[in-house]
C-alpha cells in the first residue's frame, strides 16, 4: 500500500463522534463560537454550511447574539452579508493600556477625502479621484488598498484599462456600517476621521 492510500484509508485512525442535532441554544452558541474564534467577519453562508442550517437561520440567529450583547463591552456587528464579534469603541483606551498598544500612524485628512471620494461614487479609477481632489493621489490610494479599506473591483473598458477601485468590508466594520447604504452625508463621514484612525490602529497592532 502507498503512502497516499494509507492517508486516504486510514487503518488505525480514531473515528470522529456521531454530531447529535442542535437545539435552539445549541446553534445560538455554535455561530457565537465560530464568531470569537475567526475574529473577522463570517458570511451568513459559511456559518450556515458549517452549523447545518440555512443562511436565514444563520442570520436571525446573529441577530438575536446582537440584541443578547447589548450593554457590554463586546458587540456583534454585521458587514456586509455577514457578520463579526468586536469590542466596543468606547472601552478603546483600556484596551490599548492592557494590551500595551501604541499609538502610531494615523489615517490622514488627505487619505479621508480619498476614501470618501471612493466609498461614495465607486467603483472609479484613481484618475477620477485624482480629478476630484485636484492632486496626485496614488500614495493615499496604495495607503488605503495596504490597510485593507479598498480594493480593486476589475479594470475599466478603456485603453489602458486602469484599475477601478471600491471599499471593503473592513471600511464598513471600521465606520461601524453594515452597508454602504447606511453611508452618513459626506461632511459628516469626514468628521469620523479620529475615530477611524483609532480603530484601524487597533485592528493593525
Amino acid at each position: 500500500m502507498t503512502d497516499t492510500e494509507t492517508i486516504q484509508n486510514p487503518k488505525n485512525a480514531i473515528p470522529l463522534p456521531e454530531e447529535e442535532p442542535l437545539t435552539a441554544d445549541g446553534i445560538r452558541c455554535a455561530v457565537e463560537a465560530i464568531l470569537f474564534a475567526a475574529g473577522h467577519p463570517m458570511s451568513f453562508e459559511k456559518i450556515a454550511d458549517s452549523i447545518g442550517i440555512s443562511g436565514e437561520e444563520a442570520q436571525a440567529c446573529a441577530e438575536e447574539l446582537r440584541s443578547m450583547y447589548e450593554g457590554r463591552g463586546i458587540q456583534l456587528i454585521f458587514v456586509g452579508d455577514g457578520c463579526q464579534l468586536v469590542t466596543r469603541e468606547e472601552y478603546l483606551s483600556y484596551i490599548r493600556r492592557a494590551l500595551g498598544v501604541r499609538r502610531g500612524g494615523n489615517l490622514s485628512r488627505a487619505s479621508m477625502e480619498t476614501l470618501a471620494i471612493i466609498a461614495y461614487n465607486q467603483p472609479v479609477t484613481r484618475a477620477y479621484v485624482d480629478e476630484v481632489r485636484g492632486v496626485d493621489t496614488g500614495y493615499v490610494v496604495s495607503s488605503l488598498v495596504e490597510k485593507g479599506l479598498i480594493a480593486s473591483r476589475g479594470r475599466l473598458d478603456v485603453p489602458g484599462r486602469p484599475t477601478l477601485y471600491g471599499t471593503t468590508d473592513a471600511f464598513l466594520r471600521v465606520f461601524g456600517l453594515e452597508s454602504l447604504n447606511q453611508l452618513p452625508p459626506a461632511d459628516k463621514f469626514l468628521s469620523k476621521e479620529g475615530d477611524a484612525e483609532a480603530q484601524i490602529l487597533a485592528e493593525e497592532e
